[in-house]
């Protein structure tokens, strides 16, 4: 009743030291199993045994690793590199992003494996996503270039054009994700992985869009909004 009378506005409760921990859990968990889902990929795929043998490699390293921990530079909780100031995590997107598109080598070698086995190109879901997302990484960087240096690329409102690049982030992000779940009803992971293990596998890269969606949606979105 006196804070009431006297005008003042109660504190904020605070939140809860499990809800706390249970936070950075989700972050270090986001960032073992986007990792260890590469390294599951690379083991199976043996490359160096065929062309094909590289492409789940790059395609893995650029979409689950690259892209995602590229992201998650900005995460308050889960960001490996919360000590760094805000510019130059701003400088490690870029290169992440940048790198991101080693994508264009899985490409290549899926593109020279079924050239050199005289079988059609863009023949399924799988590789239709995956050439939209490597064109929507490769616009993206482009963008962030341009948010980088924004007089020499005469952008005039910065803000709008961040709130741009952070939803479009996001739909790229989801776009791979997709493209990497696309890949394993192909033939060539199906015949190695089943069973609930294949169930298990669809889960990986799941869970780490789950907590990059979350980040963006309810740390960024709102406040880029609020400053256009």
């Amino acid at each position: 009743m006196q804070s009431l009378e006297l005008g003042l506005v109660p504190a904020p409760a605070r939140e809860p030291r499990l809800t706390r921990w249970l936070r950075r859990g989700s972050g270090i968990l986001a960032h073992l199993l986007a990792l260890g889902f590469t390294i599951f990929l690379t083991v199976l795929s043996r490359p160096g045994t065929s062309l094909f043998s590289w492409h789940p490699v790059f395609m893995a390293l650029a979409f689950c690793v690259c892209m995602a921990e590229a992201i998650l530079l900005f995460s308050p909780e889960h960001s490996l590199f919360s000590f760094c100031s805000r510019t130059a995590r701003i400088r490690l997107h870029w290169v992440g992003q940048s790198l991101a598109l080693c994508a264009a080598l899985g490409l290549g070698f899926i593109i020279a494996s079924r050239t050199r086995s005289e079988l059609p190109h863009l023949a399924s879901w799988h590789s239709w996503v995956g050439a939209l997302t490597l064109l929507a990484t490769a616009g993206q960087a482009l963008c962030g270039l341009c948010l980088l240096f924004p007089r020499a690329a005469r952008v005039s409102r910065v803000a709008r054009l961040k709130l741009y690049h952070l939803t479009c982030g996001l739909v790229v992000y989801l776009m791979a994700t997709v493209t990497v779940v696309l890949g394993m009803y192909s033939v060539w992971f199906q015949a190695q992985i089943k069973g609930a293990a294949w169930y298990l596998c669809l889960a990986l890269p799941l869970y780490p869009a789950l907590v990059i969606m979350h980040q963006i949606s309810s740390s960024y979105l709102p406040r880029k909004k609020t400053e256009i």
